[in-house]
């Protein structure tokens, strides 16, 4: 019979995410390794137009292949998160330098203990010394104190590979960024929405022999970097444009203070054009600090209805369950 603590716990559904671009090499290796540690796990791989039979491996391995040709990860993961429903999401890169044990406490953090997105952080274990990219990790040192220090949180490990999320964060999370930008997206959006965030230290081994790192470290870090900026316009507009009224006004005083001086000195002005540009950069720093006034006006009310279109989600989701189990009651009844 239909039993209402059927729908209040029902048994938790996770699905592996694995975005794949050219990962021949290890993918076998990963599919293997995630299905040994989720057995009971749906276990996708996405390919983004891999050339060397990337899919077909990952398909022999008993994966669920999927295809996304817009290039670019940010891509991958919008697709996979549209497209797939479960109630914790695994997503691991498939070049086999994340342990699938690691995995394991991630999912947990979300299942057992409500975290949206549970991080696994490899800059306090072992990736300093297996990544032998030096700029990699002055990169990944600078985006983390950038992240922290804009919005006063202490993630350890902002660009990692390894994450797990709840259904709240993947059906409301709104992919914008095309490539690797996208784990600084991720990031930025569950602290700016208030999300529940956990970190767990993992090992991290670097690519094995053979297997090609995709990331680019001077376009694809630029590419990170406007992300925090545009980001930091989009979700913190009175500090962005506050910093950038002080700069202006700085410059504005620096040329300014001159012709005050001499005004008192002479009882005239002899240079006018820069009184003039004085004048519009006074003008335009007015404009920044109020255009983030108003902003971050909007902005509140931005996150009044995200919170509201998140709760409505959640109770269309409820509804969902409960009609399928409704419905598979009532198909129980009819057989018997």
């Amino acid at each position: 019979m239909f039993s209402p603590c059927s729908i209040l716990k029902p048994m938790k559904k996770t699905a592996i995410l694995i975005p794949c671009y050219n990962e021949s090499k290890t993918i076998e290796k990963v599919v293997k390794d995630y299905r040994a540690a989720f057995p009971e796990a749906d276990i996708y791989v996405y390919d983004n137009n891999s050339s060397d039979g990337t899919d077909e491996i990952a398909r022999s391995a008993g994966a669920i292949v999927r295809y996304e040709h817009k290039q670019g990860k940010g891509n991958v993961v919008r697709s996979m998160f549209r497209d797939i429903e479960a109630d914790v999401y695994v997503m691991v890169d498939g070049d086999d330098t994340y342990p699938a044990e690691d995995a394991i406490k991630l999912a947990k953090l979300v299942e057992e203990q409500g975290a949206d997105m549970a991080i696994g952080d490899r800059l306090s274990s072992t990736y300093f010394e297996e990544n032998k990219r030096p700029f990699h990790n002055t990169g990944n040192r600078l985006v983390r104190a950038l992240i922290n220090s804009f919005y006063g949180a202490n993630v350890r490990d902002i660009m990692t590979g390894l994450r797990a999320f709840s259904w709240d964060f993947v059906k409301s999370f709104p992919v914008t960024s095309k490539g690797f930008e996208i784990e600084t997206e991720m990031t930025i959006f569950a602290l700016d929405n208030n999300m529940q965030l956990a970190e767990e230290k993992i090992e991290y081994r670097d690519r094995p022999a053979g297997s090609e790192s995709k990331l680019n470290t001077v376009s694809d870090g630029v590419k990170v970097l406007k992300t925090i900026g545009t980001l930091l316009r989009d979700t913190k507009p009175f500090a962005f444009f506050t910093w950038i009224s002080l700069i202006l006004l700085i410059v504005t005083l620096a040329f300014f203070i001159p012709l005050l001086l001499d005004f008192w000195k002479t009882g005239r002005v002899d240079k006018i054009p820069t009184l003039i540009m004085v004048g519009m950069f006074g003008v335009l720093t007015m404009l920044c600090f109020f255009t983030g006034v108003i902003l971050t006006s909007l902005r509140k009310n931005q996150k009044n209805e995200f919170e509201r279109d998140l709760t409505l989600m959640r109770l269309q989701k409820e509804n969902r369950i409960l009609n399928k189990e409704i419905l598979a009651d009532l198909d129980e009844q009819e057989e018997s």
